[in-house]
């Protein structure tokens, strides 16, 4: 089995057949000189991502990392270094390195790599453009991380800490947020349709056009997000605490039932077929707003304060 002082020798290798420095090395991969010297003691090895770009550097084909064996397990250094740049994966990795037909990236003839993130500390890594994550990212922390554009339908985020990542323009239906904390994040433009969202907590992220078609949240909190023109349809909220948060669009065959709502604003919103069973709404504002009759009648049952519904449809 390769080690990971083996791996630091072929870097080693090749970084001076291309007569660089490992300042040079570093400075093409954007990340610091003492993290090129870290790989090439065997301390610590680059994350997935960073391979691919290690190889361009290097003039190599990932084989030159993965020729003679299926898998590498490396055990990285418990304290990194506070200078170094944080895209390596802090505990320990579990990779297969193998010539196939498939690129991690682009899905196009090439190598490819299973990997499996989960469990990991990563931060600043751009991961845009990924497909068929599934389950490699569960139980991870993740901070200022890029994955803008990728399709992560079915993903599943079990127990992790997402922070400032920006996730713009990605596919994520049909995914299952479970127990974690999203904090700060992008998610604009996102597919969340049939997704799951059970005892997570998001905050101070933004929406904007996401699409909520059939997604689910149950048992956790929204707090101060952006959702402009976000598409709620068929979308049910249970035993949520919702607060801060403005709906400005329209919300048709959706439902709340047993949430805690603070200072929650519909604003030239459209309601339609909507289920409100709560023990009161006294906290819910309306600005502007419309709602069929059905929509209406729950919320008056609710004691919501109905003066900011203009009017009602048929």
């Amino acid at each position: 089995m390769l080690t990971a002082i083996m791996i630091g020798n072929k870097i080693s290798d090749a970084r001076k057949d291309r007569n660089l420095s490992q300042a040079q090395l570093a400075q093409q991969l954007s990340i610091s000189s003492q993290a090129v010297g870290k790989w090439e003691r065997g301390e610590s090895m680059p994350d997935i991502i960073t391979f691919n770009r290690l190889a361009d550097v290097l003039g190599v084909d990932l084989n030159y990392f993965s020729e003679s064996f299926r898998s590498v397990t490396a055990e990285m250094a418990s304290n990194e270094s506070s200078d170094m740049q944080s895209t390596e994966l802090t505990p320990s990795i579990d990779m297969q390195l193998t010539s196939g037909k498939q690129n991690l990236r682009t899905g196009k003839a090439g190598n490819t790599l299973s990997w499996d993130m989960s469990r990991g500390n990563w931060a600043d890594a751009d991961f845009s453009g990924l497909h068929n994550l599934h389950e490699k990212f569960s139980s991870s922390n993740m901070q200022r991380c890029l994955f803008i554009g990728s399709d992560l339908s079915g993903l599943l985020l079990k127990s992790n800490n997402v922070d400032r990542c920006d996730f713009s323009g990605s596919d994520i239906s049909s995914s299952r947020i479970q127990n974690s904390y999203l904090i700060s994040n992008l998610f604009r433009d996102c597919s969340l349709k049939e997704t799951e969202f059970s005892g997570s907590y998001i905050t101070g992220s933004d929406f904007s056009g996401a699409d909520f078609t059939g997604a689910t949240f149950k048992s956790g909190g929204l707090q101060n997000n952006s959702m402009t023109d976000a598409v709620w349809n068929r979308t049910s909220f249970n035993a949520m605490h919702i607060a801060d948060m403005v709906f400005d669009s329209t919300v048709e065959d959706c439902s709340f039932e047993n949430c805690v709502f603070t200072r929650v604003t519909f604003k030239n919103a459209t309601l339609i077929n909507t289920f409100f069973k709560n023990k009161s709404l006294k906290r819910i504002r309306f600005i502007d707003c419309k709602a069929d009759k059905l929509t209406y009648a729950f919320l008056k049952n609710g004691k919501a304060d109905m003066t900011g519904i203009s009017s009602l449809i048929p």
